[in-house]
């Protein structure tokens, strides 16, 4: 599985803006429908909210062998 490290300056990030803040999806619509699909889990578990509040700390892994760790 291939990791990329993201860095926030905030308190939190949500879900979708992760996925597009991080080049793994390229629109809002295309994250929304990765995550509604099931295709994304949050620290080890599935998570279909896009509004899910990430914070450093937190592990999203991807269908396809990607996680983003997020500091």
């Amino acid at each position: 599985m291939r990791e990329a490290r993201i860095k926030i300056t905030t308190e939190f990030i949500k879900l979708d803006a992760l996925l597009k803040f991080a080049n793994v999806t390229a629109t809002g619509g295309e994250a929304k429908a990765v995550i509604q699909d099931g295709g994304v889990s949050v620290n080890g578990q599935v998570c279909t909210m896009r509004g899910r509040k990430i914070r450093p700390g937190d592990r999203v892994e991807l269908d396809g062998g990607l996680a983003l760790v997020v500091e």
